[in-house]
């Protein structure tokens, strides 16, 4: 689904900066921070009062170079996304043979190594940053952060200042967030979806939308508190929340993803007509989800048992896989069809 970038809700994936630091549990095995010890991409480490490394020039063009190539993506009506050799003149689709696709806007997830919003980033290098998002209008930009409660008082500094190229707030809080700009939180238990949410709902923006990944427990959305609204549910056009993504933990140390915590998930968005994304399961396999042949095919590491005698085998993210109840989970929002960025919250 993605030609820069192998994560299945993106295109691209573009880092402006290396660096950050951990607050929460889904950070605990951080794979930024685990490549950043072996690839010594920042000068003094991870975390806390270390220096964040502003990434090459050269990097930062990409961009602009796929907002060149944007007419180029296409899409079929089986959801793969694909980069075509001629504007809108592909026969069938290269990953499944579908013969029928459309040109689609390019998905760039900013900052997989980083935090757009980490407030130990440098006022400028965020300048610079939105500086570039407001050139390469031709691109969506996912902008996924652990932080939404920094976001409107980051964008309102450096919108002012000696340094502020344009007014970006003024322009920001009139359209109800950037044409382009989707932005996103990382909700891995109930207590982040409790904490975070509210506050996304605060940002104005085209789509908003939660990352459940790596996903540690059972999450209710029916049930946030949503300040200004009649109903505690945060799914829905008239609600706030435009797509969810879910996925388990990879990498040595994963923590195992109880089958219910993902089905929860899927369940609650078709209640509401939410887009939901199921990316991976991680490392770990569930018990429910093996089909006949797999005890043979795969080589099973160890067992792990969930308090209501669940059992699930770590088999390698690759052999997981990420079909949820006999089938790939691969919606994503709508655009056309799409309300709740053009309103206030």
């Amino acid at each position: 689904m993605a030609e820069n970038s192998k994560i299945e809700w993106c295109d691209h994936t573009f880092n402006p900066w290396i660096g950050c630091t951990k607050v929460s549990p889904g950070c605990a095995n951080c794979y930024a921070d685990a490549q950043d010890k072996f690839r010594k991409w920042t000068p003094e480490g991870w975390g806390a009062g270390k220096p964040r490394k502003r990434t090459s020039a050269a990097n930062w063009l990409l961009p602009l170079k796929w907002n060149i190539q944007a007419p180029l993506f296409m899409q079929c009506t089986q959801g793969c996304r694909f980069q075509s050799t001629e504007a809108g003149l592909e026969d069938f689709c290269p990953v499944c043979g579908d013969p029928q696709a459309d040109t689609v806007r390019p998905r760039v997830f900013c900052a997989s190594l980083a935090d757009v919003f980490d407030p130990e980033v440098p006022s400028a290098w965020r300048r610079d940053l939105f500086f570039l998002i407001t050139q390469c209008h031709h691109l969506d930009w996912l902008l996924l952060t652990k932080r939404p409660e920094l976001v409107v008082g980051q964008l309102k500094e450096i919108s002012h200042g000696p340094d502020a190229r344009w007014d970006l707030w003024a322009d920001w809080e009139q359209s109800n967030g950037l044409p382009n700009v989707w932005i996103g939180t990382t909700v891995e238990d109930q207590q982040r979806a409790d904490e975070r949410i509210p506050e996304l709902l605060h940002i104005p923006a085209r789509v908003r939308f939660l990352s459940c990944e790596p996903l540690l427990g059972p999450v209710d959305l029916m049930h946030v508190s949503t300040p200004r609204r009649q109903s505690d549910c945060c799914l829905g056009k008239d609600c706030g929340i435009d797509w969810v993504i879910c996925g388990g933990e990879s990498g040595p140390n994963a923590r195992p993803m109880h089958p219910n915590w993902a089905r929860g998930l899927r369940d609650q968005c078709q209640a509401a007509g939410v887009p939901f994304l199921f990316k991976q399961w991680g490392e770990w396999l569930p018990g429910c989800q093996y089909v006949e042949g797999d005890k043979e095919r795969l080589h099973e590491k160890a067992q792990h048992t969930f308090d209501d005698d669940n059992h699930s085998w770590w088999v390698g993210k690759h052999a997981a896989g990420r079909q949820l109840a006999g089938r790939e989970w691969n919606e994503s929002p709508e655009l056309d069809n799409l309300t709740s960025g053009g309103r206030e919250r």
